[in-house]
């Protein structure tokens, strides 16, 4: 069975679309407007052999964040519908990922009970300066869309890129192993019999 979905979202503020196949190779095509979260989503793509064609348009002139928050909105509903009933999934995923001086961990379960835990190191100048990206929102919105429990643990760093850059990797590996077909599994992995 192939698991893919496309779907999109068109508000006042933004237009966005998003062909995301699990099974990939890691091939990303993806314009937001906004270079570096182009990057990072890219990142998370290719780490997690995702196939993932993303286009958004928002207002730019006003903020990142209506951009970003739908991205993650569209993009969690793509990861829902692709997963389907999630039967036969390994459902948990666990990466901790280097990038120089900074080190992420992504912890995933794939439970349909959002939630999320964000921890960045404090006085990182990527959290202060407005102009960079409402990575928060992203994941909130990502992780309410898909259903998914998200944990996310930056214990150093201090150069903002690099914790960005592991944070993502680490998503899409972590994203990875949850998603992953298991042989073992028969339905849903879960002792209620339902997710």
């Amino acid at each position: 069975m192939e698991r893919k979905a496309e779907t999109e979202r068109k508000t006042r503020e933004t237009a966005v679309s998003v062909a995301l196949a699990l099974d990939g190779e890691g091939r990303a095509e993806i314009d937001t407007g906004i270079p570096f979260f182009d990057h990072m989503l890219t990142l998370a793509a290719v780490h997690g052999f995702f196939n993932l064609t993303l286009r958004a348009r928002g207002d730019l002139d006003v903020d990142r964040h209506h951009t970003v928050e739908d991205v993650g909105i569209v993009l969690g509903e793509a990861i829902d519908r692709a997963l389907g009933e999630r039967q036969g999934i390994r459902r948990y995923g666990y990466a901790v990922t280097p990038m120089d001086e900074a080190l992420a961990s992504a912890a995933v379960d794939l439970s349909r009970r959002p939630y999320l835990v964000l921890r960045l190191p404090a006085g990182t100048p990527a959290w202060e300066d407005p102009r960079t990206l409402p990575v928060e929102e992203f994941f909130r919105a990502l992780v309410h869309r898909a259903g998914m429990n998200l944990h996310i643990d930056v214990p150093y760093g201090r150069n903002g890129h690099h914790i960005l850059e592991a944070v993502f990797k680490s998503f899409g590996r972590a994203l990875r192993q949850a998603v992953e077909p298991d042989p073992r599994v028969q339905g849903v992995r879960s002792s209620k019999g339902v997710l």
